[in-house]
């Protein structure tokens, strides 16, 4: 349990996207008028202004948009993990969130990296969605049996 890590205000919008990753499920919010995911939770549909939304489960799969290298800590719950990636993913869906790519060494990432989802538990109340390169199947170096 991490006493000094910073916490996101889990209450208000927000409130059952958290409530969802206890659970190690990735929704986000859809609009019942145009269809259209967004995060970070808000009342109103910034595409179309519908209030009328459900939370969708979302495929964990997207591609790395954009990222930075964090040398200094920005708090000193992070002192331990630097260098570390922040990075936007741009999910499957079509919203953005900006989170971590995981095993993963800051020299090999990119944009365009393609990442699914990990849940990473920082203590029994908060789990926290991150990415991790998604690990491609490794091609077999079997040929055709030979005659015997």
């Amino acid at each position: 349990m991490r006493d000094d890590y910073p916490k996101p205000l889990t209450v208000g919008d927000g409130a059952p996207f958290w409530e969802f990753c206890r659970r190690h499920e990735l929704r986000v919010q859809r609009c019942e008028s145009c269809g259209r995911y967004r995060h970070h939770p808000r009342p109103r549909c910034p595409n179309c202004r519908s209030d009328a939304f459900a939370w969708a489960e979302c495929s964990g799969k997207g591609s790395v948009y954009s990222y930075t290298i964090c040398h200094p800590p920005v708090l000193p719950a992070f002192a331990d993990a630097v260098p570390y990636n922040v990075a936007v993913i741009e999910l499957a869906e079509g919203p953005f969130m900006v989170s971590n790519v995981v095993d993963c060494p800051n020299e090999d990432l990119f944009v365009g990296m393609a990442v699914e989802l990990c849940f990473v538990e920082i203590d029994e109340e908060l789990t926290i969605p991150q990415f991790r390169p998604v690990q491609e199947p490794r091609a077999t170096n079997e040929g055709p049996s030979s005659p015997t």
